[in-house]
């Protein structure tokens, strides 16, 4: 199908039964918010600042309250049907990679329901960043991999490619504003796919033998060199599409209380800091060292997967210019 440019905020209003996220500007942040009713949205941005596994797993979310005294607790209320619009093939990619986390041994019923509430509409990349690395690591500018629909912008309107039944039956919802594509759209848009695939300039080394080669550098003099420079802000942890690390606290209010999740840092030194005062990643070394690991070969050996897809937030928003293609580059040269 195809909708032209000027009625997509029509569109937003005829899907708008359902919560619809976008992009939108939140200070210094591109975000993904959802859409007050009757607005339009630019959907030219750059990939947005804060990943959207924010719309599924809250920087803070409220599992459950209760009350000083009483035994009963109280569930937060589902928010209900959503639709995500002009996701990037990479982030629609890391949650079902991070869909396996949170459906591994115990089902997390607060990210599955979210999850199933959620229709994913993506936007083909056609100027990938300056730092984007998807294609080496198992995706690509137009991978359709978690989406429902995919879009690609063709200048005077959108070509939209159904691929699920979530996808077609919100098509369905907005049919009086679709009209039938044709065979030069489709063509022209692959054109434009390829067009995007060549533009990707930066690459991730061979990761072939990386996973398994990682536990071999385990006292290897790269980490103190690799992290020499770091903060340990958390940046790349907390922008990073695919990592799920979160805290559980109670926290109360006179005789309300709640409890609720806040997204914490493998990269900060109280994640791993024991009762006793123990720590065993006592420095940014070793902190650094199980990010990668995690990532590269910790998941892969869980789940057969990269926790990695390449859309390059970790060194774009890197206060000391950390570059992971670089820290990989090293890893693969002490193989």
């Amino acid at each position: 199908m195809k909708i032209n440019k000027d009625k997509l905020a029509d569109f937003i209003a005829a899907i708008s039964e359902q919560t619809v996220y976008a992009p939108q500007k939140r200070g210094e942040a591109l975000v993904f918010a959802p859409v007050a009713k009757g607005s339009n949205v630019n959907l030219a941005a750059a990939n947005t600042t804060i990943p959207p596994k924010s719309v599924v797993f809250p920087q803070t979310e409220t599992l459950l309250r209760f009350e000083l005294g009483k035994t009963d607790l109280e569930a937060p209320v589902q928010e209900g049907k959503a639709v995500m619009l002009g996701v990037r093939p990479c982030d629609a990619r890391a949650m079902v990679i991070v869909d396996n986390v949170f459906s591994w041994d115990v089902d997390d019923p607060y990210y599955l329901q979210k999850r199933a509430d959620l229709t994913l509409v993506g936007l083909a990349c056609l100027e990938p960043c300056v730092n984007c690395f998807c294609s080496s690591v198992g995706g690509g500018p137009a991978s359709k991999e978690g989406l429902d629909v995919l879009m690609t912008d063709l200048g005077d309107g959108y070509l939209l490619e159904v691929l699920t039944e979530k996808g077609q039956t919100l098509c369905q919802s907005a049919e009086g504003l679709l009209e039938e594509s044709v065979k030069e759209d489709k063509d022209a848009a692959e054109k434009l796919h390829a067009a995007a695939v060549n533009k990707i300039t930066r690459q991730a080394p061979d990761t072939g033998p990386i996973p398994a080669g990682l536990p071999r550098l385990w006292e290897d003099p790269l980490w103190a060199e690799v992290s020499e420079s770091c903060l340990g802000c958390g940046i790349c942890t907390y922008l990073c599409p695919t990592c799920h690390c979160f805290d559980i606290q109670d926290e109360s209010e006179g005789c309300d209380s709640r409890r609720c999740r806040t997204w914490d840092s493998c990269m900060f030194p109280e994640y791993t800091l024991h009762a006793s005062g123990h720590n065993p990643r006592p420095t940014r070394r070793e902190r650094t060292r199980n990010r990668i690991n995690h990532k590269y070969s910790y998941f892969v050996d869980k789940f057969n997967v990269i926790a990695c897809v390449g859309c390059g937030r970790c060194i774009n928003l890197c206060p000391v210019n950390i570059d992971i293609l670089n820290i990989l580059s090293k890893v693969g040269e002490a193989l």
